[in-house]
């Protein structure tokens, strides 16, 4: 069955506000203005969004409820003309989640769903799933940058991700499966590339180790304001 023709729908159960974004303090703080005020609000996306984060451009935030917080939003999306971009960097391991346990991804439909945050060796990664008592391996990746149609990674250097594959590659060399799985979180895309020209040395270990054996998938999804549509896969090319 091809899933890419199935609509899937993972609702969002949230109450978002419309804001005005006005600048970026630091990675994790946005200060916009709700309601006549200027307001800080938590940034859970630390990539350099650039591209997005644009003063006057409307933000969606999210009223917090813990009062120890320091912010009491958090910046969960952004408006790119009518394109709805989210900010959130756990939403994709929500998703992913959702749709693992489902069985939603044809790819990886005879795997079962065991559980989210598993520790191998010096490293931690995002999914643990199981066939026939065999382990595979499964690190999301969170794409938000889109360039004439292709979606890339990363926006920012990330030595943390390229330490990652580095040590899928060493896995798969091992026997073990392992899988890198980019979710886009915005639906103009219509392939995915590793951003070379920001940081090359991630792109290069990506590549290698996908010529290693590592498995890579793209998945792309299209977000609204109360729920997280599949759209199914994206192709990728990973040479510069």
């Amino acid at each position: 069955m091809n899933l890419t023709l199935k609509k899937i729908e993972m609702p969002l159960d949230w109450e978002l506000f419309e804001a005005e974004f006005v600048d970026r303090p630091n990675r994790f703080l946005t200060r916009v203005k709700f309601n006549g005020e200027i307001v800080e609000s938590h940034l859970p996306d630390p990539g350099r969004l650039k591209e997005l984060l644009i003063p006057g451009v409307t933000l969606l935030i999210k009223r917090e409820g813990n009062p120890n917080r320091k912010t009491k939003f958090s910046t969960q999306a952004v408006y790119l003309g009518e394109q709805l971009i989210s900010l959130n960097s756990w939403l994709p391991n929500q998703f992913v989640e959702f749709l693992l346990k489902r069985k939603f991804l044809d790819f990886l439909e005879d795997w079962d769903f065991v559980r989210r945050e598993v520790p191998f060796g010096i490293h931690r990664f995002d999914f643990l799933m199981m066939r026939n008592e065999k382990p595979l391996y499964v690190e999301v990746k969170s794409v938000t940058l889109v360039e004439n149609g292709i979606a890339k990674f990363p926006d920012a250097v990330t030595e943390r991700g390229k330490r990652h594959v580095e040590h899928l590659a060493e896995m798969t060399k091992e026997g073990i499966d392992c899988m890198v799985l980019f979710v886009v979180q915005r639906s103009d895309a219509k392939m995915f590339q590793p951003q070379w020209e920001r940081d090359p040395k991630f792109a290069e270990a990506l590549l290698k180790a996908h010529q290693d054996g590592l498995n890579i998938k793209v998945i792309q999804a299209d977000i609204q304001k109360l729920k997280m549509v599949f759209c199914g896969e994206l192709p990728f090319n990973l040479e510069a």
